[in-house]
């Protein structure tokens, strides 16, 4: 009998290569894997929705649970988290020196419905006092101008979003201050060039989130990964079948991780890292599931309702296919 063609759009992570490779093969599936930048995935999935399944922002799957059709639907497979206090971005002459600075400022997301900067806003709200109509976000091109919201938004009155200039981008208007601050997933390239106008409003963020970690054991989720919802309704059986895929993939990359003989990473200490990572965060450092992830989903859920995306509360079993939530014991 012939399998199901499915196209998997994702980005090559070391999590997912068994998968993209063939050494894994999802059950009763011929998959052709797509590697793409994230960027390139969402945009082609939320507009086009070109894929059978893709790798999917956070954010933008939930937004997109209130559209009519709710086009997807997710597994609880992450391929991308991200401890975000890195992730902000000052010029050195806005006077910001603390988070608390921040009120009032002119912030850039590049999309306001971005995970990474839905993200941040919810920590800065939850740990600093920065409320998230506290500032006025400037959306747009980080490198490229020209940008727009992928999802259309429908927010409260007292969120400000103001577009950009259709010329201009985030990581220039940092740097020449027309912008003060800068809440983004990619290391703008003022930062790396700036000569010193632009800097992490953590510069010893590695500790920050360590704590961070510690108090809350919430390791941010970044990306999901959904099934058309028409793929899934004509073959609800696939997202099982995906899903013990991903987690198949990533403890190749678990074992490749405790490999000692050769590193199979370009990282001189890797055994040291890994050693840390389970020291601070568990065995099981970069857990897939649902059950193990259900506190930050909900703390994620909780942003997204507080940032105006969410229209009501959603709770984390909403977000994935019910076949996936619990699995037969023996």
């Amino acid at each position: 009998m012939s399998k199901l063609r499915m196209t998997l759009g994702c980005w090559n992570y070391d999590r997912t290569r068994a998968l993209a490779d063939g050494r894994v093969q999802p059950d009763g599936i011929d998959l052709n894997f797509i590697s793409m930048p994230v960027e390139e995935t969402f945009f082609r999935m939320l507009r086009h929705r070109e894929f059978d399944a893709a790798e999917m922002s956070l954010s933008s799957y939930t937004v997109s649970l209130f559209s009519n059709d709710k086009p997807f639907i997710a597994i609880p497979a992450f391929p991308s988290r991200f401890f975000r206090h890195s992730s902000i971005y000052i010029n050195t002459a806005s006077g910001i020196r603390k988070p608390a600075d921040l009120v009032g400022k002119r912030v850039g997301n590049p999309e306001y419905q971005m995970t990474a900067p839905a993200w941040i806003r919810g920590i800065l709200s939850d740990e600093y006092a920065v409320p998230v109509n506290g500032v006025t976000y400037f959306t747009g091109g980080e490198e490229e101008p020209g940008r727009p919201e992928k999802i259309k938004l429908d927010l409260p009155n007292d969120i400000r979003i103001e577009r950009i200039g259709e010329n201009q981008t985030l990581s220039a208007m940092l740097a020449s201050g027309e912008i003060d601050a800068l809440y983004t997933a990619r290391t703008p390239s003022s930062y790396l060039t700036g000569g010193g106008t632009v800097k992490r409003l953590f510069e010893d963020y590695v500790e920050v989130e360590r704590e961070y970690f510690r108090r809350t054991k919430i390791f941010p989720i970044m990306h999901t990964v959904v099934i058309r919802r028409d793929v899934y309704e004509a073959n609800p059986w696939v997202a099982q079948s995906l899903y013990k895929a991903l987690c198949a993939s990533q403890q190749e990359t678990y074992r490749d991780l405790e490999e000692t003989a050769a590193l199979k990473t370009m990282l001189p200490w890797a055994m040291a890292h890994v050693q840390e990572a389970r020291s601070e965060l568990g065995d099981d450092f970069w857990p897939y599931g649902f059950e193990r992830n259900r506190d930050t989903l909900a703390t994620f859920l909780r942003y997204s309702f507080e940032q105006g995306l969410s229209k009501q509360l959603l709770q984390p079993e909403q977000l994935f296919a019910p076949e996936t939530l619990e699995s037969f014991k023996i």
